[in-house]
């Protein structure tokens, strides 16, 4: 048996040597190697040997078959080289045209949001940040509307404690600022909001975006004219805005505002109900108590702010008629933008 196994290693060698493709190295393997080849054919007589030449043998065998199967492999690798870079090879043909990897792009919102924010930022705004976790006394107490006020309703709060809840809105980075800073001050604060309300235009958490200025002789003008240069920019054309009394805690007067249907341009259609304009944002000028609250004095300040929801901001720019799916995280979706 061991003159057999030493034949063997010898003609498996010589026979892998003059293999040149992979149909010859299968052959090869089945041959040799398989479970019916050669060499499993001489280890079935290894129980008739004698019981003191099994260590030894079996030993010798093993280390033949280990050598065989390492010399396979790397004649396997040789031959997958040869054929890549002849480009002949059947599993890989170098002629055809490469794929262009996918590249990750910016969700609609984020890009809405940068584009908002960039917006505001020429305009001489500062971007500020704060706590999605707030205090009662800024999400509500500070702004003017106090425990049990009825615009509390109107917000549809996630309460963690009787104090502190999910903000509802990012005016109260208003608050924090003037309560640290004196003026003049103009200020934009993007962010993350939460309310009770799901629909396919509402969600429990959306984005939204603040903006506040406040100085000596700050008057209404001054708001249209910020709004209508945001809004210019925005949706890249001159559309109308209509100002509608409104009503807001911490503004007064308060104005609800609309621009001019981005889908008809003012003529009438489905999306704006064939009334020729589509509401973008929530306005008014600081009302003198939220002044009182953070140690302004009303006499000699002024100032005022706006609130957008930039998932209404980009569905009106995108032609999006469902909120939902923003988050729904759907490729097809997502790669249009």
């Amino acid at each position: 048996m061991e003159q057999e196994l030493n034949t063997l290693q010898t003609l498996a060698k010589d026979e892998l040597n003059a293999v040149t493709d992979s149909a010859q190295l299968e052959d090869f393997r089945i041959r040799f190697l398989g479970r019916k080849g050669e060499f499993s054919s001489i280890m079935k007589g290894l129980g008739k040997v004698p019981k003191e030449d099994k260590p030894r043998l079996g030993q010798l065998a093993n280390n033949i078959k280990k050598e065989l199967e390492s010399l396979f492999d790397k004649k396997k690798i040789s031959l997958n080289a040869d054929s890549s870079a002849s480009g002949n090879g059947s599993s890989i043909d170098l002629t055809l045209p490469g794929r262009k990897p996918e590249t990750g792009k910016l969700h609609p919102v984020t890009q809405i949001m940068n584009e908002v924010c960039a917006i505001f930022e020429s305009l001489g705004f500062s971007v500020a940040e704060g706590p999605d976790v707030e205090h009662d006394h800024y999400n509500f107490e500070a702004l003017n509307i106090p425990a049990h006020h009825p615009a509390r309703d109107m917000h549809d709060t996630f309460y963690v404690s009787d104090s502190i809840l999910l903000r509802t809105h990012t005016s109260p980075m208003q608050a924090r600022i003037m309560e640290t800073q004196q003026p003049p001050l103009r200020v934009i604060a993007p962010g993350k909001v939460y309310r009770c309300d799901s629909d396919i235009t509402h969600t429990p958490m959306f984005h939204q975006v603040e903006g506040f200025l406040v100085d000596k002789n700050v008057s209404f003008a001054d708001l249209k004219g910020v709004l209508t240069i945001f809004t210019q920019k925005m949706f890249d054309k001159k559309l109308e805005l209509r100002f509608r009394p409104s009503f807001f805690p911490f503004t007064e007067p308060s104005a609800e505002v609309d621009i001019a249907c981005v889908m008809c341009n003012g003529k009438g259609c489905r999306v704006c109900k064939q009334t020729g304009w589509l509401e973008i944002l929530g306005s008014g000028m600081i009302d003198p108590e939220v002044f009182k609250k953070v140690g302004y004095n009303p006499e000699v300040y002024s100032g005022f702010a706006f609130g957008l929801g930039i998932e209404r901001i980009a569905m009106l720019k995108y032609g999006i008629d469902d909120i939902r799916l923003y988050y729904e995280n759907d490729l097809r979706f997502l790669s249009q933008f």
